[in-house]
């Protein structure tokens, strides 16, 4: 197990005063912050820019020495037993970063086999399942600067898991990708957990993917922990508003004032607009789900649905609104 125990990380960062005169500031990046992970889990770390989340890589990867607190791998400190640590974990990026374009696929994957002391037939048998299970077998001896965007995230992969680790970090892998070769990532990234036993932390923009992967979530907001949970509950936990669009062919003035009693009965509000197609939206927004309530009002007036659309609370607006509450 990876275990972060009040983790705090500080940079000093020099500031220039006027013409001379200069002055070191400390920034705290990362701030008391713990999280645990297990073997065949998969963990978020979400957070908007300058959160925290990329330190707090570097740190679990012993890339960075934590100013204060601990990271054990295994019972292993990642800073006194650094070699053991590296030997654990490996990190993927998003992006074309992390691999050597005028090399080729497998020459790639000889490089950073070789520094973690993998050599002869058992690296070039490691390389070969490796290029074999990310579909890039046929591509082994072009040179990368060849690959597509696709190819090039997929010897990623590979070269991530060259070492077999038994920690791996993703730092925004399907950054520009294509959404079929997205949708076959995430299909990889599950099966290296479920399958393969794989501790998983990933941090990514695409909210949806977060919540098709993570088992559990942990939001950091400059630095501090502010929330943990799966990601249904944090979405359900804050009670954010519901939105329900309903488009209906005519509108009378008294359904007009019972659906404003509605609104204000469930403590909501209510928008109604004219469409260009000559219908009529309504929008009722609340803490509470309004959708049968509604479709019942409905009914009582013989008012038929043209259309009928819900907006849930996503883990994006909790993140937004813990950012937008910690600003305040």
């Amino acid at each position: 197990m990876l275990i972060v125990e009040n983790v705090r990380k500080v940079y000093r960062v020099k500031e220039r005063k006027g013409w001379l005169l200069q002055k070191w500031t400390e920034v705290e990046a990362v701030s008391d912050l713990s999280f645990r992970m297990e073997p065949g889990k998969i963990i978020g770390l979400l957070g908007i820019n300058g959160a925290g989340k990329t330190t707090t890589i570097k740190m679990c990867s012993t890339l960075l020495t934590p100013t204060s607190g601990s990271i054990t791998v295994d019972g292993y400190d990642a800073v006194r037993d650094d070699r053991f640590v590296k030997s654990k974990v490996n990190m993927i990026a998003g992006g074309e970063r992390m691999l050597y374009w005028r090399l080729t696929g497998r020459e790639n994957l000889q490089y950073f086999g070789s520094l973690y002391g993998l050599r002869g037939k058992s690296l070039q048998h490691r390389i070969d399942t490796l290029l074999l299970q990310v579909g890039l077998m046929e591509a082994a001896d072009t040179p990368v600067e060849r690959y597509s965007k696709g190819m090039k995230q997929r010897l990623q992969i590979a070269r991530g898991l060259i070492n077999d680790p038994r920690y791996l970090f993703l730092d925004e892998p399907t950054l520009g990708l294509d959404a079929p070769i997205a949708r076959q990532l995430r299909k990889h990234v599950k099966e290296l957990a479920l399958e393969q036993g794989k501790a998983i932390l990933l941090t990514s923009h695409y909210i949806h993917e977060v919540e098709e992967l993570c088992d559990e979530v942990y939001i950091i907001d400059k630095g501090k922990l502010v929330a943990h949970d799966t990601p249904a509950n944090l979405t359900q936990s804050l009670n954010l508003e519901t939105t329900l669009h309903v488009i209906i062919p005519a509108l009378s003035d008294s359904l007009d004032y019972d659906l404003r009693q509605l609104a204000l009965r469930y403590g909501g509000q209510r928008q109604i607009a004219e469409t260009d197609e000559q219908t009529w939206e309504i929008t009722l927004r609340g803490e509470n789900d309004m959708t049968t309530p509604l479709l019942s009002l409905l009914a009582t007036h013989d008012s038929p649905v043209l259309r009928l659309h819900t907006e849930q609370p996503s883990l994006e607006d909790v993140i937004l609104h813990m950012a937008d509450r910690r600003g305040a």
